[in-house]
């Protein structure tokens, strides 16, 4: 098995873009998720399935300067810490952020059309599951068989896309408690990803094109649970490159 696709977003929602490598830490890849967008009023972190606009956004973030563009407008400047931390819901757990300084507030305001304001979280805070997901090409290139399109595996939003010869769909679900040493990190597999109707959205222009989460309900057991590809803890942090060989221990 080697890694065909790495990929993380700053931005909790915003578009999920391709990295040639990623540094993994304890608390997932470096630099993902490190902002998110709360509504002030409700104290709450966005969710894309309820703003899927947010899919619109391309965020980057070099360890200083935050860059937005958005359909509506883009902007590129150094956060700033304004002092105020609030204490916000995410999916149900109290998460303490920073609200930051800037132009990115009154930018994704006019694009989602309602008041939010950017915030930094700590790392590994606002993210829905484990610190870093997998999926498989072949699993992707099955269900696009079932669909009768090809299915991106951005979509997915995972950290890492893996693919073999050897490799047959679906051979991830077998993972779980097993350790992949994956370049110069190792993972263990903790079980699988849950799904929402964010799948079902181009994961570029955020339009409902596909009916992803109807055909895997489809296919999964009664009580079963949506799911598709895996979530795992890093073992041993290190870096991870496109190419790199991925060896299935245990």
């Amino acid at each position: 098995m080697e890694v065909t696709r790495l990929g993380l977003t700053p931005l909790k929602g915003a578009r999920h873009e391709t990295r040639q490598s990623v540094s993994l830490a304890g608390t997932g890849a470096v630099g993902d998720r490190i902002f998110c967008l709360v509504d002030p009023a409700t104290q709450r972190c966005l969710r894309t399935v309820e703003n899927p606009r947010l899919l619109q956004a391309r965020v980057t973030w070099d360890g200083t300067s935050l860059g937005v563009v958005l359909p509506t407008g883009s902007a590129q400047d150094r956060p700033r810490g304004s002092g105020q931390v609030l204490e916000v819901d995410y999916w149900g757990r109290p998460v303490r952020v920073e609200v930051q300084d800037g132009p990115w507030a009154a930018l994704f305001s006019a694009h989602l059309g309602r008041e939010v304001a950017l915030v930094s979280a700590p790392p590994g805070q606002v993210v829905y599951g484990g610190a870093v997901t997998l999926v498989t090409r072949p699993s992707l290139r099955r269900l696009g068989e079932r669909v009768g399109v090809p299915v991106a595996g951005a979509r997915f939003r995972a950290t890492l896309e893996l693919d073999g010869p050897d490799l047959p769909a679906g051979a991830e679900d077998t993972w779980t408690g097993r350790r992949l040493r994956v370049g110069q990190a190792e993972l263990t597999v903790t079980g699988p990803v849950y799904r929402c109707a964010v799948i079902d959205l181009d994961p570029e222009t955020a339009v409902r094109d596909l009916t992803l989460l109807k055909t895997l309900a489809g296919e999964r057991p009664p009580g079963a649970g949506l799911a598709f590809g895996v979530e795992a803890e890093v073992s041993v942090p290190g870096q991870v490159r496109t190419g790199d060989a991925v060896v299935l221990d245990g």
